[in-house]
């Protein structure tokens, strides 16, 4: 299967699978309000970076071993030892702290956080599996399936009257549906990791677990920062805008994670011309979607965070920035997982290092000064020079730079985008029109034109993407 028709089934899975989260964020927002979703929010990012201990950088490393085709299934289950004995000892950690975890959060939810820990090992292993088996076109669809079952059974738990309780334990049962039908895939084999392959394990997972951080840190660190500073409403707002603004890196996701088990494959054959031209492609298509989507929320974000709550309107420049660090993120996130496919975590450490170390501290220092705009602005700042230091690392061994030409086209349709969207908004406030008695309908309908104009406009501007168009589609369609 070609990379691009298989980033692009990971992409249409993971929308379906936004959309479904998108509904029931709005319901959860609009049932329970924003301090409800902001206990929620902390607990989740709480879970995940508690999930860094039990799992270091393991994940990355099974996937890295099994994408070799040497003795996959040893390496699985060595990864399965390992993961097995760090999750149990940060679960006993939970329980001997729960009450200063109860204390942060705001509610007594550590026995869900014991839940949630315990169900992500095995999801954690399936996704790892799927992914070092090169069979990313079957682990995005059971991400949407995860994400259906998820979103039914919370909105069904909270609609019963279980609140927080019930968003919780609709995310971890959700979490085991996909996990089981994972396993039956996978049909992993009953085999006795040697020595050697917990070595393997480990000489990769000692630099890779620090990129596992710089996800979370990246993700939530903001968000457990504000919980410390902020009320729980405003950081239930903030959360709300990052899921919003992640909606739209899932198509430079699904290019970074169709990409690395190939370029790791092509880096054991030492084929360092392929895997620069692989980079390039990656980074000139990560941001998609992701510089319309600036555009856009500059133009629309007030009325788009309307849909959650009358409340969340005031987050709308909060997902303008968040969008914008979450642009320059994705290009970094290429650069690193180049670093790491060529079996170079060490130098992806470093870049790692210095990032993690500013988005920390610049969230302290900014949200105890300016509150939760701080946490944004630092997001944005950190992700500029994470950029900077992955470009740097990765061409020391690959000569490759940044795509400006390509990019610039898709500024350029941004930009022709926005101006018939803004127009299009003007005209129709200045009108009075029907539509504006709907808000989900107005933003529906400026957002599906944002949508065409923008892609009409770099379909035109890049030949590029002209080739890549035409280069997926199935043959038989073309002789049509």
């Amino acid at each position: 299967m070609r990379l691009a028709q298989t980033s692009v089934i990971y992409f249409i899975s993971k929308f379906i699978a936004s959309i479904f989260g998108f509904v029931a964020t709005i319901y959860f927002t609009r049932t329970l309000g924003e301090e409800v979703y902001g206990f929620y929010a902390i607990t989740l990012a709480l879970v995940s970076w508690l999930g860094i201990v039990k799992t270091v950088g393991f994940g990355e490393a099974i996937v890295k071993r099994m994408s070799e085709d040497q003795e996959p299934d040893e390496y699985l289950a060595a990864g399965t030892v390992i993961k097995t004995v760090l999750t149990t000892i940060v679960v006993v950690g939970t329980i001997i702290f729960r009450g200063p975890i109860n204390e942060f959060i705001g509610q007594p939810v550590a026995e869900f956080v014991i839940l949630l820990l315990i169900v992500s090992i095995v999801n954690d292993l399936v996704k790892s599996a799927l992914k070092g088996q090169r069979r990313v076109h079957i682990y995005a669809p059971l991400s949407t399936v995860r994400k259906a079952a998820q979103s039914a059974l919370m909105i069904a738990l909270v609609y019963v009257g279980w609140e927080l309780s019930g968003m919780l334990v609709g995310h971890a049962l959700g979490t085991v549906i996909m996990s089981i039908i994972g396993l039956w895939i996978v049909k992993p084999k009953l085999v006795f990791p040697r020595w050697k392959h917990v070595v393997g394990l480990v000489d990769f997972a000692k630099y890779s677990w620090l990129g596992n951080m710089r996800k979370k840190t990246f993700s939530e660190a903001d968000i457990l920062i504000l919980g410390l500073f902020v009320p729980a409403g405003l950081t239930g707002i903030y959360a709300v805008a990052y899921t919003l603004s992640e909606f739209l890196e899932i198509f430079g996701e699904g290019i970074r994670t169709t990409f690395f088990p190939e370029m790791s494959k092509l880096s054991a054959a030492n084929d360092i011309s392929l895997i620069a031209t692989l980079t390039d492609d990656a980074v000139t298509f990560s941001g998609l979607l992701l510089i319309p989507g600036v555009v856009g929320a500059s133009i629309l974000g007030d009325r788009l965070m309307l849909l959650y709550g009358p409340n969340f309107g005031i987050g709308h420049w909060i997902l303008v920035l968040l969008l914008s660090a979450l642009l320059i993120y994705t290009y970094t996130k290429q650069f690193l997982n180049t670093l790491n496919a060529i079996d170079r975590p060490d130098l992806a450490f470093r870049a790692n290092s210095v990032f993690i170390v500013v988005n920390i501290i610049l969230n302290i220092i900014l949200v105890w000064q300016i509150g939760w705009f701080g946490a944004a602005l630092a997001t944005l700042f950190s992700a500029m020079i994470g950029f900077v230091f992955s470009l740097y690392y990765v061409r020391q061994f690959i000569t490759v730079s940044f795509p400006i030409s390509e990019v610039g086209k898709q500024w350029i349709a941004a930009a022709i985008m926005g101006v018939v969207v803004l127009g299009m908004r003007t005209a129709l406030e200045e009108s009075g029109t029907w539509l504006l008695t709907y808000n989900s309908v107005f933003v529906i309908f400026l957002v599906s034109v944002g949508a065409a104009v923008y892609f009409a406009a770099l379909v035109v501007l890049s030949k590029r993407l002209r080739r890549v168009i035409l280069d997926n589609v199935p043959f038989d369609l073309v002789q049509k």
